[in-house]
């Protein structure tokens, strides 16, 4: 990235939190995805949250598997790329992170409606 770049963040940040309803139907619909982007010794890094956000945009929920060499404390690092990657830190469970971002046009995933 040139010095003169500045990095942006994603435009569809989250404007509300998920309620715990539509948090356990994430994990819930989750629970058999494999995780799609690993974290490895180098951390937390500008290509790592592009990765992250090319899979957020295919996948819309994803997991992250952080490995024993990444230089991060696990519950640091779903607020990091949630924050990053302009989605939803759905939780965390053991070394692997659960992020959701709703589709621009056709999301795929229907979540229970705000009561």
């Amino acid at each position: 990235m040139m010095n003169d770049e500045k990095q942006t963040l994603p435009e569809r940040r989250p404007k509300t939190d998920l309620t715990g309803k539509q948090r356990r139907a994430l994990r819930a619909h989750a629970h058999h995805l494999e995780p799609l982007v690993r974290v490895g010794h180098e951390g937390l890094t500008d290509g790592l949250a592009s990765a992250t956000l090319d899979a957020l945009e295919r996948h819309e929920l994803i997991k992250v598997k952080l490995l024993e060499t990444a230089p991060i404390e696990k519950d640091d690092a779903g607020p990091w790329l949630a924050e990053h990657c302009g989605a939803h830190h759905v939780g965390t469970v053991g070394r692997t992170v659960l992020l959701y971002r709703r589709h621009k046009t056709t999301p795929q995933i229907p979540l229970p409606q705000k009561s």
